[in-house]
């Protein structure tokens, strides 16, 4: 999947420079001028400094996928020149504030910002935009004068979850219950993601009960639960739409926990290892793969292509067009998404390399495993 898409940007790029019948050097591959401009330099050099401000620790992708690839990526198309200067906010907002304006101060040339408060970070992007400096959001959009974004398609997340759910539930699900465990009201995503599932399932099964969890925290999400078991009877539950994989892990907890006999569908998405194994145990029915190698990639060059002013690079990657509360038509990139189910995880998590096999099939899980045909 990752050597597909790449390949589908390298010639989307490939495309747009044939089109204007322009040479390589007018599309930035060979001295750097891009758009319009008939400068013979770029506006950068390959010595670049990337400031990467991520959100949090909890999602175990940050660490493990988004912050290496994009160093690695951005080493790559500097001739191992440029840098990134990364920075974690650990969940809290104002820390993440902090912590723009440091890069801001250190006069960083790019920033990537996924931001933990996409309305609170505004004044701090517009602090970057005075200060010269593009603001690139990435995964969440931020408000704000941003240059950029770059993330997965969320509406069709929520759409696929929702879906899927549907499908677990079977032809009579307009009858039956379920809950819905929504992510923070502070990430826009989550917002999409809710909007996403409710185009599927309104009017197509009963919505008992709906939550949205402060800080995606699953602490949260299991006491949410537990009022919701309280509220409708576990055995009344047919079924629990939850945003992402760390919130399905509490709502299965919180279901554990209160007796039940057999887990019923959960929805998740980020595809991360525990909820994998417990796809693998048939505890949580499905999880959205998104392909962080490819966004964290394509942020990448990005981000590069923007400071080194190679304007039709930026172009070919920004193809797409969002709104956020405060702009309109943000040149954007919208990433495919992937209903990941027992049925498909060898050619998505396995094949892109995110786990192995010996990493999914554990003591726990052997036995399931070799009964999907995982070995």
């Amino acid at each position: 999947m990752n050597t597909r898409n790449t390949r589908l940007r390298r010639t989307a790029i490939a495309l747009a420079c044939s089109a204007m019948t322009v040479s390589l050097a007018a599309c930035g591959v060979v001295d750097g001028i891009g758009g319009s401009s008939t400068k013979a330099s770029p506006t950068k050099g390959d010595d670049i400094t990337v400031g990467l401000l991520l959100p949090e620790k909890a999602n175990t992708r940050y660490e493990k996928f988004d912050y290496p690839i994009i160093e690695q990526q951005v080493a790559k198309l500097t001739n191992n020149k440029g840098k990134v200067d990364y920075a974690n906010a650990a969940q809290d907002a104002t820390k993440q504030s902090q912590q723009f304006q440091q890069m801001v101060a250190d006069k960083v040339d790019v920033i990537l910002v996924d931001a933990v408060d996409s309305k609170a970070i505004a004044s701090d992007v517009q602090k970057a935009k005075d200060a010269g400096i593009p603001v690139i959001a990435y995964d969440r959009l931020a408000q704000g004068p941003i240059d950029a974004y770059i993330s997965f398609d969320n509406e069709l997340v929520g759409q696929v979850q929702g879906k899927a759910l549907l499908e677990a539930l079977g032809t009579d699900a307009s009858s039956k219950k379920i809950v819905m465990m929504n992510g923070s009201p502070t990430d826009p995503n989550a917002a999409q993601f809710k909007s996403g599932a409710l185009g599927e399932l309104n009017g197509k099964v009963v919505i008992s009960k709906t939550y949205d969890t402060k800080d995606w925290d699953p602490a949260v999400g299991k006491a949410n639960m537990e009022k919701a078991i309280s509220a409708i009877g576990l055995s009344n539950i047919a079924g629990v739409y939850s945003a992402n994989d760390g919130l399905a892990g509490a709502v299965i907890d919180a279901m554990k926990t209160m007796g039940v006999s057999k887990v019923p569908p959960v929805t998740g998405q980020d595809a991360e290892l525990d909820a994998v194994q417990r796809i693998v145990r048939g505890e949580q029915y499905m999880s959205v793969y998104k392909s962080y190698p490819d966004e964290a990639s394509a942020a990448a060059e990005m981000a590069v292509a923007k400071v080194q002013g190679r304007g039709i690079e930026f172009d070919a990657l920004t193809r797409d067009k969002v709104d956020s509360p405060t702009n309109k038509k943000i040149p954007s990139q919208l990433m495919p998404v992937v209903a990941l189910t027992k049925a498909n995880i060898k050619e998505t998590v396995i094949q892109d390399g995110i786990y192995t096999v010996k990493q999914i099939c554990t003591s726990s899980t052997k036995a399931d495993c070799t009964a999907i045909g995982l070995k």
